[in-house]
């Protein structure tokens, strides 16, 4: 692992990062977002938009240890909406368009398209995030709880360290199961062809798919390993606090892992911003987890999917060199 480590390293570190979408790929750039989209024709549908970032309108929201969970749920709406965007080229051109639901027409009405399309976004990401909450952080407490239940005298301690456990191989077995369906493997081979486009921009090298296709597809800067590095940051918090208050009861273990995810996500990613920014023995070691889980959600792309990767990133690259170094 410390040998694909030293591969990652690259002279030029971009701040520009990418997600996989439905046949597609988001970039985000420091002043532009673009979403490209392979059409059932073949065809790449491309759109790009102005960014305007909160820490614009908003400086104070910049600073450390508030940013995190700013970026954290701006991310997440970007992604969402980029997914709905995508999923419109999903079908079959030939197929008519569903006639709206009987909500969706009075929701349009009422607030407009474009308020509308916000209502859905908003509603994606909330579902979103209470879906990874229930999945990753309240089912290990309730099942952890239940298997204690048979053993009231067990230690603290071993009941941290059994939730701790159970919050990495869920999060491990889920990204394994997904990886195994059909539709999101293709998805996570745009994942793959998004790393390697940006791996071939931070080496200087021209954007072709011959360049492109020679990097690596494991990137130390991904989303995945960002998530991995919560479910580890929130094992800490919860050990510490747990430790001084020694809770037992199911529900009020729950409402401190829910109290405590702002400032989970706060503190992983100052971690994730200094690891971004520097190569060293400390960071390969810290990333080589996030390495690792990337065998199930990063696959090889095919010289299309690597086309589509290259035009996002073409989209979004400032005109003022270096302006996006992270």
């Amino acid at each position: 692992m410390a040998e694909e480590n030293r591969s990652c390293a690259t002279p030029f570190r971009t701040m520009i990062g990418g997600q996989a979408l439905i046949e597609g790929i988001m970039m985000l750039g420091p002043e532009k977002k673009a979403v490209v989209v392979r059409k059932p024709d073949g065809e790449l549908e491309q759109q790009v938009e102005e960014r305007v970032l909160i820490k614009d309108k908003h400086p104070a929201l910049a600073l450390p240890f508030l940013r995190g969970v700013v970026n954290f749920g701006s991310s997440m709406a970007n992604g969402v909406k980029a997914l709905m965007y995508s999923a419109q080229f999903a079908e079959e051109e030939e197929e008519a368009p569903e006639e709206p639901s009987r909500f969706e027409a009075w929701l349009e009405k009422h607030l407009g398209s474009e308020k509308a399309a916000s209502f859905f976004v908003t509603l994606a990401v909330v579902l979103g995030a209470a879906f990874s909450v229930l999945l990753f952080f309240v089912l290990p407490t309730f099942l952890t709880g239940g298997l204690l239940y048979f053993f009231p005298g067990f230690p603290l301690w071993g009941r941290n360290l059994i939730e701790g456990i159970l919050k990495v191989v869920i999060f491990v077995g889920y990204l394994m199961f997904c990886s195994r369906l059909k539709d999101i493997r293709r998805t996570f081979s745009y994942h793959g062809a998004e790393h390697k486009t940006i791996f071939c921009y931070e080496k200087g090298l021209p954007l072709t798919v011959e360049n492109v296709r020679a990097q690596p597809m494991h990137h130390p800067r991904c989303g995945t390993s960002f998530l991995f590095v919560v479910i580890f940051v929130s094992i800490l918090f919860s050990s510490v606090f747990f430790a001084f208050f020694q809770f037992t009861n199911v529900w009020l273990r729950t409402l401190v892992h829910l109290l405590l995810l702002p400032a989970v996500v706060s503190v992983t990613y100052e971690i994730n911003r200094y690891m971004g920014g520097h190569d060293n023995f400390l960071t390969r070691i810290c990333t080589a987890p996030g390495l690792w889980l990337q065998n199930w959600t990063t696959f090889e792309p095919d010289d299309s999917m690597i086309e589509v990767g290259i035009a996002a990133l073409k989209a979004v690259i400032p005109e003022e060199k270096g302006k996006d170094r992270w």
